[in-house]
């Protein structure tokens, strides 16, 4: 076990650098250096840890991966009917005027569903936030009309600075375009697919969801940022687990 804990402490902080490098320094990346310190100062004390406090932190790892791979799973459960009117493509960075992996990711798979669905119109939402010299929807627009998607397709929502303001600003054009009621899918990261969806059913709102990867070396900074943000919603009483 102690062997355990160090390779597993080695190997995040070795992430957290490799992700620093190729990115930059962010919350998400803080946490898997902090992380990979934990298990690998765990595992350097192991022998010195008493036996109820080695339970306590293995429930603990235990509980983190179950609760990782629970947003994996749920994220990979793609559930749109075909008969959307709408797809609802979250922000999610920009670099300078380009998008970002993630958002790339995100836009590629909105892409191929407007692709077999030619009818269906693509909500883009996203503001401008530091770093960023446009606002994400832009950015989304021209990626999107780079696929062939046609402009007069895309609708841009350039307010929203989180998740709850993107389903909120979003649902607002789309009941203006369609007064009499609307069916839509919420288009974003496999991680981050759980919280939309929730948040989107506090609000009242409810969709379909189609669930874009993530590069490898993302994964755990992008889990473990996660969970913090939907225990921060939790907190907030914008989501509610039902």
């Amino acid at each position: 076990m102690k062997k355990l804990f160090l390779l597993c402490g080695g190997l995040l902080l070795l992430n957290g650098l490799h992700v620093t490098l190729v990115s930059n320094l962010n919350f998400g990346t803080l946490l898997v250096f902090g992380v990979g310190a934990v298990l690998l100062l765990v595992g350097l004390l192991y022998q010195k840890l008493w036996k109820w406090l080695r339970a306590v932190i293995l429930c603990g790892c235990a509980v983190l991966v179950l609760l990782t791979g629970a947003l994996s799973v749920y994220g990979r459960l793609d559930n749109p009917t075909g008969s959307e009117d709408a797809l609802i493509v979250l922000g999610c960075g920009v670099r300078g005027d380009r998008v970002s992996v993630g958002l790339a990711s995100r836009l590629d798979k909105a892409a191929a569903y407007a692709e077999s669905h030619p009818d269906v119109l693509i909500v883009v939402s996203g503001g401008q936030g530091p770093q960023e010299t446009v606002t994400e929807a832009y950015a989304m627009e021209q990626y999107l009309i780079g696929c062939g998607i046609s402009q007069d397709r895309i609708i841009k929502e350039e307010q929203a600075t989180s998740t709850l303001e993107n389903l909120r600003f979003a649902d607002a054009i789309l009941r203006e375009r369609f007064p009499n009621g609307y069916r839509a899918a919420l288009v974003t990261s496999r991680f981050h697919v759980f919280r939309a969806v929730h948040i989107a059913k506090t609000l009242g709102l409810s969709f379909t969801h189609l669930g874009a990867g993530s590069i490898w070396y993302s994964v755990p900074m992008n889990n473990l940022r996660e969970l913090c943000a939907i225990a921060n919603e939790l907190r907030r009483g914008t989501m509610k687990l039902w």
